[in-house]
């Protein structure tokens, strides 16, 4: 069996940032938006991050683009530790490492037509190349979205939003890019729109082999695109699995509270499961709790989860949970 290639790895990433001050500038508080997440993707497979709004999965994407400098932690590139890279060292990866963004269309220069945006893209930062060149390259990018070429004469408000998101991806595309960071990009289409657009997701890295860390709140997305799907809650991954396993398996109490609001189709299977119901709210990253950050919320917690925080511990098969009870 071929060994593994890790195109990215992520080890104990924290983001903090700064919440109060005094009145000397000196900082007394601060929002724990990440504290602490480690996973690793395969080359050519995709990482399913999810979890509720303020979970800090975005910010974790941030991190991996470097957005923004994570305030501890390694994030593995190729095999090169870019979490403390300089500005001139990461301008020389910037373009493998591409960020598809949630909103189509406020990602977008309005000004611009589609093929000047994609056209802005092919040309920055590289050799010069002949108009005629360029423009073969936009032809091409479209058409590889799925987009006629005479699309590249519009501009976004002239799109749909299916369109305009498909207008993103190929700008991404454009930079030839390795490992592309997908920060919710179906969250704001229609149902019948999505699925076309993990289609073609799915399509280009069957052609291309591009490597995706996939962000996303929907646990029914992520299941259909992803290979290894992270589950994230208040800044911690609390389990990492392999997707098939997401229904058939879920281990930490959270992911299955998570799984139990996912609708189900057949009417007779929905109305006979148990929903299960969590108490409270989800605890402030400025004042999170001691120990585990789900035991506020956990009908499970014991002494032990309330003074420690769980090592996301290997199950077996590759599946990590973090949690005193089930790691054991």
């Amino acid at each position: 069996m071929a060994e593994k290639e890790i195109l990215l790895k992520v080890e104990n990433l924290k983001m903090h940032f700064p919440a109060g001050r005094t009145l000397f500038g000196k900082t007394t508080s601060w929002v724990k938006a990440v504290d602490g997440v480690s996973f690793e993707v395969e080359k050519g497979k995709t990482f399913g991050l999810v979890g509720e709004s303020g979970c800090g999965k975005t910010t974790a994407g941030k991190c991996i683009l470097r957005v923004n400098k994570p305030t501890e932690g390694h994030i593995w590139y190729k095999g090169k530790d870019i979490s403390r890279a300089s500005r001139a060292e990461m301008k020389s990866i910037r373009r493998e490492i591409q960020l598809i963004f949630q909103d189509p269309y406020g990602s977008l220069d309005p000004r611009q037509s589609a093929g000047s945006i994609i056209k802005e893209a092919i040309v920055t930062g590289k050799e010069r190349c002949s108009e005629a060149q360029v423009a073969d390259r936009v032809k091409e990018l479209l058409e590889t979205v799925e987009l006629l070429p005479e699309m590249g004469d519009r501009y976004p408000h002239e799109m749909s939003g299916g369109q305009r998101q498909r207008l993103g991806i190929a700008r991404a595309l454009a930079c030839n890019p390795e490992l592309i960071v997908c920060d919710e990009p179906v969250s704001a289409l229609d149902v019948s729109i999505q699925a076309q657009v993990i289609n073609l997701f799915q399509s280009l890295q069957e052609k291309s082999g591009f490597t995706y860390v996939f962000i996303a709140h929907d646990l029914a997305v992520v299941r259909h695109i992803a290979d290894v799907i992270g589950v994230m809650y208040l800044g911690h991954i609390v389990e990492i699995m392999e997707a098939e396993e997401i229904y058939s398996n879920p281990i930490h109490p959270y992911t299955k509270a998570l799984l139990s609001a996912v609708p189900i189709t057949d009417y007779y299977t929905e109305k006979s499961r148990q929903r299960i119901l969590l108490e409270g709210e989800v605890p402030s990253p400025i004042n999170a709790p001691k120990g585990c950050p789900f035991h506020p919320r956990c009908i499970y917690a014991t002494e032990r989860c309330r003074q420690e925080v769980p090592a996301l511990t290997d199950t077996g098969g590759g599946h990590y949970v973090a949690c005193h009870l089930c790691g054991e």
